[in-house]
């Protein structure tokens, strides 16, 4: 990859950007566990990023987009938009690589996400979810300062970054079973997990999961055109999972692979989480359980090749204690 491309925004994620993406990460972080899980009579796999450092597998993407800054850019800054973990993961980034960082996040972010990414040391401003438009913000403050948006999906190397996740649950289970995964259950926002694992894993089957009402990516693949998140959608517990329309770069990827998508609903979710806490220990957000959630329900046909994405683990603890207790 030359210099050119490594500077270029508008390149497509590649299996090769995905590899170095791994390399990379691989350098400063151990790999997340792939741990077994029993239901009825078949094994699944389960990738736990909520035990990355941040809490969800957006360290990935924050730091293979950061690591790629030139010095310039480096001295400017950067400027993201989440309602969380990608926040965090560009400010976990940008910490250690002792660059400013600016977060755009939603007034309804979840106090625990809020506070996790001002206390990496971002300076966060905070919109309304529902009539703000946070890309514009973020452009006109780009415009404005020359820092560099790092988006949370629509971005090569997002895709690439979050990817890696993908490389290690190949590698995992190879080195586990003797076998690669064949089938992919991947919570999906923006998609960037989700496209990315596709590129790392060219033969497995791709199934991307949504909370209902927020399944864009889904309607969108079973249409084979971009279509938005309607009009009022309703609320979500999911709060990683609210993107309003998913962007070409991931649609794209995922269309070619022949992805298709299901829809969960909050007392699905709720229980996913509840059985991730029981059976593997493991405290995990709404969005981070939709995955587990769908296979919980029989939306998923199984086979014991298998693997699951239980993508970020930041909730409020009240929030998940209700939870938990409700059970």
């Amino acid at each position: 990859m030359t210099e050119q491309d490594l500077i270029d925004p508008d390149r497509q994620p590649t299996l090769a950007g995905v590899e170095r993406a791994a390399q990379k990460i691989a350098a400063i972080l151990p790999p997340t566990p792939l741990l077994p899980l029993q239901i009825d009579d078949t094994t699944i796999w389960c990738k736990a990023e909520c035990l990355q450092p941040v809490g969800a597998f957006k360290i990935r993407g924050g730091w293979h987009r950061l690591t790629d800054l030139t010095e310039d850019q480096r001295k400017r800054g950067v400027i993201a938009f989440s309602s969380g973990n990608h926040a965090q993961g560009v400010a976990w980034a940008a910490r250690r690589l002792r660059v400013p960082a600016t977060i755009i996040m939603p007034e309804d972010a979840p106090r625990a996400k809020l506070e996790n990414t001002r206390a990496l040391g971002a300076r966060v401003i905070t919109y309304d979810r529902m009539s703000g438009n946070r890309e514009q913000l973020a452009a006109d403050m780009a415009q404005e300062t020359g820092a560099v948006v790092v988006p949370s999906f629509d971005d090569p190397w997002i895709v690439e970054g979050q990817g890696s996740c993908g490389v290690e649950i190949r590698e995992q289970m190879l080195a586990r079973t003797g076998y690669q995964p064949d089938q992919l259950v991947i919570c999906c926002g923006g998609g960037g997990l989700a496209s990315g694992t596709a590129l790392a894993n060219p033969d497995a089957k791709i199934m991307v999961v949504e909370p209902e009402g927020w399944d864009d990516m889904k309607r969108s693949l079973e249409g084979g055109a971009i279509v938005p998140v309607g009009n009022n959608p309703p609320a979500t517990d999911c709060d990683a999972l609210q993107t309003l329309t998913v962007a070409p770069i991931t649609f794209n990827i995922l269309k070619d692979r022949n992805a298709t998508g299901v829809a969960v609903s909050a007392a699905e979710v709720d229980h996913a989480m509840r059985v991730a806490f029981e059976k593997l220990r493991l405290v995990v957000e709404p969005g981070g359980a939709v995955a587990l959630a769908a296979i919980l329900a029989g939306k998923v046909g199984l086979t014991d090749r298998t693997a699951i994405t239980l993508s970020g683990g930041n909730v409020d603890r009240q929030r998940f204690a209700d939870i938990i207790a409700d059970g």
